[in-house]
């Protein structure tokens, strides 16, 4: 039923539908089968379906970043936000941010351009594509003001959008001094003069950030495995930073 892939409701209709449904303490396990038949009607991979606060909705998983709701026999979907009412909270939102986390520590840090200011103390990774107009938002007005932090770079051109990305991120990558020479892209618009052809981790980066589920530049990664999208402001950075706690 290729409709349902276009189904979308409003946030408020489905948090309605969750305040009338009969709802229970404990979660209650999807049917076995359920996973398989929504993925046939959907004509789409589902990663996972799971129990909800809800008794006879289900939370169904596809491509990392999408949620959607569906009754015990799949045969209606709910696409919007899950809301406890009570908690005045967002069960989708969570589960979300739950969704696009990732262990930081295994992280291949090797293939990113290293940039240390103060003590280096604070630790953040931030994927960027070099000519992502966001992107160079979050250099000048956000990063930039930050002290005490070491930065991880992660160049992952995003040719669909910046074809020339990919070969100025092997030119950063190749220089003499990658973490002046990305100083000078962000800051300055020059690019270094004498790179060298070298091997770089570019096409790697890229496969790596598909694999987390990141789409769209800039994303910012922090040491409890947050991952957060956009050019944020400095105050954001700061808050999340100063939260984040590794993983154990």
């Amino acid at each position: 039923m290729k409709y349902l892939t276009r189904l979308m409701l409003a946030a408020g209709v489905l948090a309605m539908a969750a305040c009338s449904a009969q709802s229970s303490a404990t979660t209650e396990a999807p049917p076995k089968n359920l996973k398989g038949i929504i993925a046939k009607k959907l004509g789409r991979p589902v990663d996972s379906v799971n129990p909800t606060p809800v008794k006879g909705i289900y939370e169904v998983v596809m491509g990392k970043r999408q949620i959607i709701y569906t009754d015990a026999k799949g045969e209606y979907a709910f696409v919007g936000e899950l809301v406890d009412i009570a908690k005045q909270e967002s069960i989708t939102e969570k589960r979300m941010a739950a969704l696009m986390s990732t262990d930081f520590s295994k992280l291949p840090l090797a293939d990113a351009v290293k940039i240390v200011r103060g003590d280096g103390s604070r630790k953040l990774a931030v994927f960027t594509d070099l000519d992502c107009p966001f992107c160079k938002r979050l250099e000048q007005q956000s990063l930039a003001g930050i002290d005490n932090v070491t930065i991880y770079n992660f160049m992952m051109p995003l040719p669909q959008l910046h074809p020339d990305a990919a070969r100025k991120s092997a030119m950063v990558w190749c220089s003499s001094d990658p973490a002046a020479a990305w100083h000078n892209w962000f800051f300055e618009g020059k690019l270094p003069e004498n790179a060298s052809n070298c091997a770089n981790p570019v096409q790697r980066n890229m496969e790596l950030g598909a694999a987390l589920g990141i789409n769209g530049t800039p994303a910012l990664i922090f040491v409890d495995g947050q991952i957060v999208s956009g050019a944020i402001p400095k105050e954001q950075i700061e808050d999340l930073l100063n939260k984040a706690k590794p993983k154990k």
